[in-house]
């Protein structure tokens, strides 16, 4: 199987570390591409986005929800791992509140950072401070659910928000997001795992 990823890519660093914390790295190529430019991704994705997996059959799995699912289905399939999704009730549900509100998370980030780059005439300041309320109440409620992520089995949406909270790092590193402390240390605890070490962000061909 073949992953497509960009390192600036909060969808695609959430893929990698599930896959590193399900034990199935060594079964996957990780493919580093520009998805601006790479015409390969787009003859497997319509979309042109990362990341893509393609599995052995030639089918093209697409948007990181569905790609972690069914990594998590298949370590548990070949008892590698126990996975990263419980399997049903309320955990369930709240794993995947989690990857939810880290998901819009990641999304407003990469909205509010791709405008601050635009011209002043062509920014929509309500939409870029849609986007800033966004994070700053996301960072708010990770704030408030501390409690439940701080766990020694993290899950899928305990890696989606901290992807999410490294991610508005690596867009603002002057810090115009104010993260609390507590959050912070947390974030400093969990990202000790090689899953976390080996998947920094960075720009493209910046150690690569």
């Amino acid at each position: 199987m073949q992953l497509y990823y960009a390192p600036t890519s909060p969808f695609s660093r959430k893929v990698r570390v599930v896959l590193r914390e399900l034990g199935l790295e060594k079964q996957i190529s990780e493919i580093l591409i520009d998805p601006w430019t790479d015409e390969a991704l787009r003859a497997h994705n319509p979309l042109a986005k990362v990341p893509t997996l393609i599995l052995e059959d030639g089918m093209a799995v697409f948007e990181s929800a569905v790609i972690c699912d069914y990594l998590d289905q298949l370590a548990k399939s070949h008892g590698i791992s126990k996975g990263v999704i419980p399997e049903s009730g309320s955990a369930r549900l709240s794993a995947l509140k989690w990857q939810g509100l880290a998901d819009g998370m990641m999304a407003a980030t990469a909205r509010l950072y791709a405008d601050s780059q635009r011209e002043d005439g062509d920014r929509s300041e309500d939409v870029m401070e849609r986007q800033s309320q966004a994070i700053t109440a996301g960072i708010a409620a990770i704030l408030d659910g501390l409690p439940n992520l701080r766990t020694e089995q993290p899950h899928l949406g305990t890696w989606s928000v901290l992807i999410a909270l490294y991610y508005i790092d690596f867009r603002w590193p002057d810090r115009r997001f104010d993260i609390p402390v507590r959050v912070r240390d947390w974030m400093a605890i969990m990202s000790e795992r090689e899953s976390f070490t080996e998947t920094t962000f960075h720009l493209p061909h910046d150690g690569d």
